[in-house]
């Protein structure tokens, strides 16, 4: 388990630059309630990393560490977006339950984590065959590549999310 810095240090910071944090992220999300979270969420991510040196940017460190959770909520709000469109053209009667629900939005936003990293043409491949569920040659004939440019893809792919799956244990 990793040290957490001192206290001491970690209040200050908090307290310097809490409200400030709190405000430039109601800024960008348009609600001080998602503000909270991510500024709580944001010095909770500071706990769990093992960084002993003092911050010489406390403002632009902490903006950083806030703009991927910013950018995370946003993707996590497009695709329960996305899930709800979904659910809405099915009748009620074959809707998931809450948990099941919850438990598919954050196999989605862990999917969308992994995919993030990977080129666009590789990225489309990648869901055209998992997702489409076509073939390497119908996935070829698609979009005008050979098959050869499908497998070197998808073998990018799978061990883009590999590592990524490895990274996250």
């Amino acid at each position: 388990m990793p040290r957490q810095p001192a206290p001491s240090a970690l209040q200050a910071l908090y307290c310097d630059h809490h409200g400030w944090l709190h405000g430039w992220l109601r800024q960008r999300l348009g609600n001080a309630s998602d503000a909270a979270d991510l500024a709580h969420d944001t010095f909770v991510r500071i706990l769990g990393r093992d960084q002993h040196a003092a911050i010489r940017e406390p403002r632009a460190y902490l903006a950083t560490i806030a703009n991927g959770l910013v950018v995370s909520h946003w993707r996590r709000r497009e695709l329960e977006q996305a899930w709800l469109d979904t659910l809405a053209v099915h009748p009620q009667a074959v809707l998931p339950s809450a948990e099941d629900r919850a438990i598919i939005l954050e196999t989605l936003e862990q999917i969308a984590r992994m995919l993030d990293g990977l080129p666009a043409r590789c990225r489309e491949i990648f869901l055209l065959s998992q997702i489409d569920g076509l073939t390497y040659p119908q996935i070829s004939a698609q979009l005008g590549v050979s098959v050869n440019v499908v497998q070197k893809a998808m073998t990018r792919a799978v061990g883009h999310c590999f590592q990524i799956l490895l990274r996250d244990d």
